[in-house]
C-alpha cells in the first residue's frame, strides 16, 4: 500500500500508525473494507488536514485527533447503515451489502454535511449508494466536489445549496452534529421519499429532543454506538413519518 500523498503526519511512519489505528478501528466496529477502501478513507483525511490550512473546515486540526473524532466517529454509522438497507432490501451478494432492484439507486443526502461527515464516509465505504452532501456553504461544497474528483467517487456529489430547496427525493437521510432533530426533520422533510428515514447521529441520548419531535415524525430506534478510541456518548436517532408503514 502506497502512504504518498496522505498529506498527514510527518513521514511514513506516521502514515503508518495512522493506517493502523484506522484498520485497528475497523476490527472494532466489524467493518470490512477493501484495501482500496482504507486507501480512499486516508487520502480523504489527508485531503481535509490539507484543505483546513486555508479553508477552515472542521476545528478539529490534528490528524490523530480527526481520525478518531471525525474518521472513526463517522464509520461508526455505517454497517448500521448497511443494516438498515439490507433489511429493506434483501439479501445481496453487493460489496456494500445492499440490494437494489434493477436500475435502482438508494440515494442518501448529508445534511450539513461541512468537511463531508459522514457522507463522503459512506459514500467509500458504500460505493454503491448515491450520495449527496449539501450544505449552505459554498467552500464546504466545492471540497466534497474535489473529494469526489480525487477518490474517484462517481456516486458522491457537494450541493451548494439550502436543503429546503433540494428537488431531489432521499432514501435516507443522515445528519451529524447540525441541528435539534425538531429541525433536522422540518429542514429535509420534503426531500424524504415515501417509506425513506432519518438516520441522526447524535452525542448522548437526546431525551429532550425526542420529546420534542413533530407529532407527524415517528422515532422508531435509538442505536447506542461506540467509537473506537473514543471514551464518550454516541448514538443515532431513527426516524419516519408516521404515515409510513413500520
Amino acid at each position: 500500500m502506497t502512504q504518498s500523498g496522505l498529506g498527514i503526519g510527518h513521514g511514513p511512519c506516521a502514515a503508518g500508525s495512522m493506517e493502523h489505528t484506522l484498520r485497528t478501528g475497523l476490527t472494532a466496529l466489524g467493518l470490512q473494507l477493501e484495501d482500496f477502501q482504507i486507501d480512499q478513507l486516508l487520502a480523504y483525511l489527508g485531503l481535509i488536514h490539507k484543505w483546513n490550512q486555508v479553508y477552515n473546515l472542521t476545528a478539529v486540526r490534528a490528524p490523530a485527533a480527526m481520525m478518531t473524532h471525525h474518521l472513526l466517529d463517522s464509520l461508526a454509522a455505517v454497517v448500521p447503515l448497511q443494516r438498515h438497507l439490507a433489511q429493506c432490501a434483501g439479501p445481496s451478494d453487493s460489496p456494500s451489502g445492499l440490494a437494489t432492484a434493477p436500475h435502482t439507486a438508494v440515494r442518501l443526502l448529508d445534511v450539513g454535511s461541512g468537511a463531508g461527515l459522514p457522507g463522503v464516509v459512506m459514500a467509500i465505504c458504500c460505493p454503491t449508494i448515491h450520495v449527496d452532501c449539501v450544505d449552505a456553504v459554498a467552500k464546504k461544497a466545492a471540497f466534497i466536489r474535489q473529494a469526489a474528483g480525487v477518490l474517484n467517487l462517481p456516486h458522491l456529489h457537494g450541493l451548494h445549496d439550502r436543503v429546503e430547496r433540494l428537488s431531489n427525493c432521499y432514501n435516507v437521510i443522515t445528519a451529524r452534529a447540525v441541528a435539534s432533530l425538531h429541525d433536522i426533520t422540518g429542514m429535509s422533510g420534503s426531500a424524504l421519499a415515501p417509506g425513506g428515514v432519518w438516520m441522526a447521529m447524535k452525542g448522548i441520548y437526546p431525551d429532550a429532543e425526542l420529546a420534542q419531535l413533530p407529532a407527524h415524525i415517528r422515532a422508531f430506534h435509538v442505536e447506542m454506538l461506540s467509537v473506537p478510541g473514543l471514551d464518550v456518548e454516541r448514538c443515532l436517532v431513527w426516524m419516519q413519518n408516521k404515515a409510513d408503514p413500520s
